[in-house]
């Protein structure tokens, strides 16, 4: 199989646009989502949960990128699926990032929505979830390099305002409010939160979709992943304790928007303060919503190259050098998503997807040590192989918390996985093999400034 286009993508991304890409992706998971997390768990219930979420997220990140340096595609999990267990492990880890970053999307939306109908409540929240998407369908269509100088600006902004938060709630930080009832449902309760503190971190694998896209990666996607993952482990656990103590932390674990929710409780609803950070607060989520579109389109754009998607979504813009196809692919599919469920099945759905790819990708650590111990791996994963067993054995636990708690809709993202592998064999396309130029970007794309 050969490549689709001879057209590539351009190489102008460097650690600061990692950065803001890395930080972007997630950043919208401290503004919501992961108080639902406090509904199924109480405060210390849900800390404990988050505590052994962020050494997942660590020790994964330190393995994935091995991965994403010795192979910068941008179909990471599915690269590197494929490379290690054949065209099936292709399918299942290429199915699994699709999942996850294709409904990330239209929960950010609901989010973004939903912050807007907080403060203009004749805006009504679909309608304004399905003009974002519009929006950014078109400003990731522009370019690599100015939607990534835009994912800066953006991320910078959203990041100081949750410094800003954290600044006026401590003062009216209050113990006996974060240790009251604050584990009612106890080991039970953590295990079921599992799946909202993964929330906090989600998506920050998705820097390796735009690894053909960077300059250096060898030296440029470390440092992009662990300053990214730093900056964000200080802002989840800031934000979710010292919101836990600012008032019964009940009243914020079953709305979309509790930031500004805990601002008016601090400053009071009529204080110009609070309006003025529910209006900021849309940069977390917008910063979010445009990096998940950027990391779903280069997802969908990868594995149409390869043959796993129709070719013509692999087409890259003459103009602009982005895979325009992909990205309005992207798009209509968060169209359809918002139609169809609340904002926390589609986090547990984007949720299941993200652990399925990290135990791919794991999986796929051990084995390419196994099958190409001489393949160029400019970063190796620290306390080999302790790091990745230690990623591998908690996603495991992740997963098995998400299936026990959410039988429907584990249900569904499997019939999913299963349509997809019926139609892969019915195309013939598990017998057909990616040339190592396609798996291995260095050789197909060139280094185009």
């Amino acid at each position: 199989m050969t490549k689709s286009t001879t057209e590539t993508l351009k190489r102008t991304l460097k650690p600061i646009h990692l950065w803001g890409i890395a930080v972007g992706l997630v950043i919208s998971g401290e503004y919501f989502g992961w108080n639902y997390g406090w509904g199924v768990a109480g405060t210390i219930g849900f800390l404990i949960a988050t505590l052994i979420v962020t050494v997942m997220y660590v020790t994964f990140i330190f393995s994935y990128t091995e991965l994403t340096t010795a192979i910068p595609h941008a179909g990471g999990a599915f690269a590197y699926s494929y490379r290690a267990m054949g065209p099936f492990g292709g399918l299942i880890a290429g199915y699994a990032t699709l999942v996850d970053f294709l409904l990330a999307t239209p929960a950010i939306a609901f989010a973004l929505g939903s912050y807007l109908h907080f403060l203009y409540p004749a805006l009504p929240v679909l309608q304004s979830a399905l003009v974002f998407n519009v929006l950014f369908i078109l400003i990731n269509i522009s370019g690599i390099k100015e939607s990534a100088a835009f994912s800066i600006f953006i991320t910078a902004l959203a990041v100081g305002e949750l410094l800003l938060f954290m600044g006026i709630i401590a003062p009216h930080f209050k113990t006996v409010n974060f240790l009251s009832n604050a584990m009612p449902f106890g080991w039970q309760g953590v295990f079921a939160a599992l799946p909202y503190a993964v929330w906090f971190y989600l998506a920050i694998e998705g820097v390796a979709m735009v690894a053909e896209e960077v300059k250096d990666p060898e030296k440029n996607i470390p440092k992009g992943y662990i300053s990214g993952l730093a900056t964000l482990m200080f802002l989840a656990l800031g934000v979710m304790i010292l919101s836990g103590g600012i008032t019964d932390w009940r009243k914020l674990s079953t709305i979309d928007y509790p930031l500004p929710e805990a601002i008016s409780i601090v400053l009071g609803k009529n204080n110009s303060l609070t309006q003025i950070f529910a209006s900021i607060g849309l940069f977390g989520l917008i910063a979010s919503f445009h990096g998940t579109i950027l990391a779903s389109s280069r997802q969908i754009f990868a594995m149409a190259r390869s043959g796993y998607l129709p070719q013509g979504l692999a087409r890259i813009n003459h103009r602009f050098k982005t895979p325009h196809w992909s990205v309005a692919a992207s798009g209509l599919v968060s169209f359809a998503a918002l139609f169809s469920g609340t904002t926390s099945q589609v986090i547990i759905l984007s949720v299941l997807g993200a652990i399925v790819m990290y135990m791919m990708s794991m999986v796929s650590l051990f084995m390419l040590r196994r099958k190409e111990p001489l393949l160029n791996r400019p970063f190796r994963s620290p306390f080999y192989p302790v790091f990745p067993a230690v990623a591998l054995l908690l996603c495991l636990l992740c997963l098995i918390a998400i299936v026990y708690y959410n039988v429907m809709l584990s249900g569904i993202f499997l019939a999913g996985m299963l349509i997809a592998a019926l139609l892969f064999v019915l195309s013939g396309k598990h017998k057909e093999k990616i040339d190592n130029d396609i798996l291995l970007e260095r050789a197909v794309i060139t280094a185009a400034e």
